[in-house]
């Protein structure tokens, strides 16, 4: 991989076999396709409560690494606040 690579946009063939395997990712497991964005919105609404997170930028992806799906969730710190 070279630094170049960082800088390449993805084609759109890439994008949609990313997003079939997250549709399929989530049929197997059983969850609805919004899964993701449903969860987000539960974690915004429950850690805005609390002034230490910055509740805006919370992030909740399901990732695959080929191997096992991954839900991947990030809750950063309000600045100024750790």
């Amino acid at each position: 991989m070279s630094i170049f690579d960082l800088f390449r946009r993805k084609k759109s063939s890439e994008i949609a076999k990313q997003r079939l395997m997250m549709v399929l990712s989530y049929e197997r497991k059983g969850l609805p396709p919004n899964f993701a964005d449903i969860l987000q919105e539960d974690l915004i609404q429950v850690f805005s409560k609390y002034p230490q997170f910055d509740s805006k930028r919370i992030e909740v992806e399901l990732k695959n690494d080929g191997e096992v799906d991954q839900l991947w969730i990030s809750i950063p710190f309000a600045k100024g606040k750790t």
